[in-house]
C-alpha cells in the first residue's frame, strides 16, 4: 500500500501553514468561519488550524475509497499528531499549522486523536472487523443512542474541549459547555444533512429513537421514506434542545463564577445553530431536499453582536 499522503488537497499547501489552513476554512462555506474570522489573529490561526485538521480527516472518512486505506490515512494522522507532541517535525502544512496551535495554547493530544477515532467511526468494519479507535468497528446506520453519544463527543465535543483552550478557558463549568454545546451542534447537523448522509449509506438517527415510533429498519433509503420518520427526527430534535439548555446554564454558571477569558465565538456559534434547529423543526420533517440553512450576511451580524458583547437571541 503507498504511504498515505497528509498534503493530499494540492491548494491546501500554498504559501504559509496558517494561510493554508485559513483557505480551508473560507473554501467550505461553514457557519464557523465569521465568528473565527473576528478573533485576534493567534487565536485565528489556532481555531484555522483545528478547523482545517477536522475537514482534512472527515474528507478520509467520507470520500469513497477503501475502508483499510482510509484508515491508513487515518493513522497517518495520528503518528503525526503523536510526532509533533514528541518534538518532531510536521510532515505537512496542516502539521504545521497545528504545531503553532498546539505550542501556544497547550491543546491536549487526546482530544485530538479523538477526532480522528470519531471519524473512524464512520468507516465500515472490514473483512476482518479492523478500525481504528478501539471500541467501534465502523460505520453509522441506525446507532444505539450511547454510541451516537460517543461520536458526538468525538468529532463536536472534542473541537469544543480544543477551542476553550484557545480562548483562554478550561475550568470546570467552561468545559460542560463546551461538550454541551459540542453535543448540540452535532444533533443538529445530523437533522439537517439527513438526506445527504443517507446517500453515502448513513443513518445517524439513534436505533432507540426509531423504535420508537415503530421502525424497524436501519437503511438509510428505507428509514427516510418511512411515514414515522417524522416523530423519530422530533425526538431528535428535542434531545438536541436539552443540550443547547445544558450549554446556557454551564455558561450563565462561568459567567457568575467571573471566569476569565472571552467565549463570544463559542456563543456566537450557539446562537447561529439554534437558530438552524428551530427553522429545521419549523420546516418539518418530511420535505427533507427543502434546504434548511443561516446566511452569511446573517453568520456574519451575529458574530460582530458576539464579538461586541451583545449576543442576540436565538
Amino acid at each position: 500500500m503507498p504511504q498515505p499522503s497528509l498534503d493530499s488537497t494540492q491548494s491546501d499547501t500554498a504559501g504559509s501553514p496558517a494561510a493554508a489552513a485559513a483557505a480551508v476554512t473560507g473554501r467550505s462555506g461553514s457557519t464557523f468561519y465569521w465568528p473565527m474570522l473576528l478573533l485576534p489573529r493567534s487565536k485565528r490561526a489556532a481555531m484555522f488550524a483545528i478547523y482545517a485538521f477536522c475537514r482534512r480527516i472527515d474528507d478520509i472518512a467520507d470520500e469513497p475509497g477503501d475502508p483499510v486505506e482510509k484508515r491508513a490515512a487515518l493513522d497517518a494522522w495520528r503518528t503525526e499528531i503523536r510526532g509533533l507532541y514528541a518534538g518532531g517535525a510536521p510532515s505537512s502544512s496542516l502539521g504545521a499549522a497545528l504545531k503553532g496551535a498546539i505550542e501556544r495554547y497547550g491543546l491536549p493530544r487526546g482530544e485530538l486523536e479523538a477526532l480522528i477515532d470519531g471519524m473512524a467511526m464512520d468507516i465500515p468494519a472490514d473483512a476482518s472487523g479492523g478500525a481504528i479507535g478501539g471500541d467501534i468497528s465502523g460505520g453509522m446506520t441506525g446507532p444505539a443512542l450511547p454510541t451516537l453519544r460517543l461520536y458526538c463527543r468525538r468529532v463536536a465535543g472534542a473541537v469544543g474541549m480544543l477551542a476553550i483552550r484557545v480562548f483562554d478557558r478550561a475550568d470546570a463549568s467552561t468545559e460542560a459547555f463546551a461538550l454541551a454545546l459540542g453535543e448540540a451542534l452535532q444533533l443538529t447537523n445530523i437533522l439537517r444533512d439527513l438526506t445527504e448522509d443517507a446517500e453515502i449509506g448513513r443513518l445517524y438517527l439513534p436505533r432507540e429513537l426509531l423504535d420508537d415510533a415503530g421502525i424497524g429498519s436501519s437503511d438509510p433509503a428505507t428509514v427516510l421514506a418511512h411515514p414515522n420518520l417524522p416523530q423519530t427526527c422530533e425526538a431528535l430534535a428535542v434531545l438536541a434542545e436539552e443540550r443547547f439548555a445544558e450549554a446556557r446554564q454551564a455558561l450563565t454558571e462561568g459567567q457568575a463564577a467571573g471566569r476569565r477569558g472571552s467565549l463570544w465565538a463559542a456563543v456566537a456559534m450557539m446562537v447561529l445553530y439554534h437558530r438552524l434547529l428551530v427553522r429545521l423543526r419549523a420546516r418539518g420533517w418530511r420535505d427533507l431536499d427543502r434546504r434548511v440553512r443561516v446566511g452569511k450576511r446573517e453568520c456574519a451580524l451575529v458574530a460582530v453582536r458576539c464579538a461586541l458583547g451583545y449576543p442576540p437571541a436565538a
